[in-house]
């Protein structure tokens, strides 16, 4: 598992851990690595799971589809993101969403059981662990409460501003890059790809934004 302690040190379930201790603590969570390839299903909705995801190399879409197969992209997540801990901590009977590769992605699967109950030696490291997980469920609450309120919008519009501000503010300038070609884009805001790609030509116009594929300039 040497090979991974790079990205393993950027994921925020391992902050505050030295690199020897991260080491001799993923046996004892059960770690394992699997490969995924493009477009492949990592995690189907109704599956259930006792694993968090661990993103070692590419990168998933957490969607959700209705009963016609509309599909819905909730997040995008790259090396270093979790996937499903909320739910697998929650120890939910079925997961509700699914979890696809966008390209070939290599991922570790952690027993959350594992996480969130300490081992016999109750060492200090695996109560930093627990105190990670516990921050990172809560500032996903935080994000999702984010999005939340972007969908709350009544307009493409108004939630095309909603988003392009928030990845600004994240960014720390009004020159950035967001996660989504058009469609997935459209798909991630819940809007008709056309619609949304003509009012975003309307707001270029307006001079409210510059674009390029999925380099944004806010005005």
């Amino acid at each position: 598992m040497t090979k991974y302690l790079p990205v393993l040190k950027r994921c925020p379930l391992f902050a505050g851990i030295e690199d020897l201790n991260i080491e001799q603590i993923l046996p004892c969570l059960s770690a394992t690595v699997r490969q995924a390839e493009k477009n492949s299903f990592i995690f189907s909705a109704d599956d259930s799971i006792t694993a968090v995801g661990l993103i070692l190399s590419g990168s998933v879409h957490i969607i959700s589809e209705d009963f016609w197969g509309r599909k819905d992209i909730l997040s995008q997540l790259g090396p270093g993101e979790l996937f499903a801990e909320s739910f697998s901590c929650a120890h939910a009977d079925k997961l509700p969403i699914s979890v696809v590769a966008v390209e070939k992605t290599e991922i570790m699967l952690i027993n959350c059981r594992k996480i969130i109950r300490t081992c016999s030696t109750a060492c200090i490291f695996h109560t930093q662990l627990i105190t990670n997980m516990l921050q990172i469920i809560a500032n996903k609450n935080i994000n999702l409460m984010q999005k939340i309120e972007q969908m709350s919008k009544r307009t493409t519009r108004e939630k095309l501003l909603a988003y392009l501000s928030a990845e600004a503010q994240k960014a720390g300038c009004n020159d950035f890059e967001v996660p989504f070609n058009r469609q997935e884009l459209a798909d991630y805001l819940a809007v008709d790809r056309s619609a949304m790609s003509s009012e975003l030509s309307k707001m270029r116009d307006e001079g409210l934004v510059d674009f390029d594929r999925s380099h944004f300039e806010l005005k």
